[in-house]
């Protein structure tokens, strides 16, 4: 995968294979082109070459289409003149084609969001409390390719925690790929991390990231894309 603006090429050749079922932390430097990499799987917007898609188990090669992918973005945008509930009614509504398996409150409960705070506007949410809803549509469109784009930047550590176990609880299934620019939080969360380095992915030997050189050799890694 290979995307430029203009003269500046911020993905030189992105070449990976992501497994079903497992959690990769994409971690790089703000500006590395994380976003970049998520907005092109996503088609929000036209990379100049190569292409990305599923494989089967028999090899076989299909679309990533748009109701495949779950895309969830640090600063969350709800339509704030709607409650909570309205809004996951309207949700559920609209995309017919999704079979809920729970209540309304009961997916309420699965995401921790206060009683009190479910027949408020959403405008009066607070942001975790934003956070957790704009997850909870992806929960109940259940897409095979997750995108998180650093979802717990600026979260309280309490919602932060919930949210890394509703993201461990959700990962059987599908692919999730969490960027953050944090390394002892993909550290924490994430089954693989694949640094994105000087426009391509690296991956990173998780069994080494206790050993203090080796954080160390990779910080300078992340350093020296100063002068790539």
């Amino acid at each position: 995968l290979v995307k430029s603006y203009g003269s500046k090429q911020v993905l030189k050749d992105v070449d990976f294979v992501f497994e079903e079922g497992r959690i990769y932390g994409l971690l790089g430097r703000n500006g590395s082109g994380k976003t970049t990499f998520f907005n092109c799987v996503n088609n929000d917007i036209d990379i100049n070459s190569g292409e990305f898609f599923f494989r089967g188990e028999s090899g076989e090669k299909t679309p990533v289409m748009p109701e495949d992918i779950g895309y969830l973005v640090s600063t969350p945008t709800v339509p704030e003149f709607m409650t909570g509930r309205e809004f996951l009614k309207f949700f559920i509504e609209v995309h017919e084609e999704i079979k809920p398996d729970k209540t309304i409150d009961e997916y309420f409960d699965y995401m921790m969001v206060p009683e009190d705070d479910r027949d408020r506007l959403l405008k009066d949410y607070s942001h975790g409390t934003k956070n957790k809803m704009q997850m909870l549509l992806n929960i109940i469109a259940s897409p095979k390719l997750m995108l998180l784009d650093e979802p717990l930047t600026s979260l309280d550590v309490i919602i932060a925690e919930e949210m890394k176990n509703v993201i461990r609880n959700q990962k059987q299934g599908r692919i999730t790929i969490f960027s953050t620019h944090l390394l002892d939080v993909a550290v924490d969360l994430c089954d693989e991390i694949v640094l994105l380095h000087n426009g391509r992915l690296e991956p990173i030997d998780k069994s080494n990231l206790g050993d203090a050189d080796f954080k160390e050799k990779i910080i300078n890694a992340l350093r020296d894309e100063d002068n790539g």
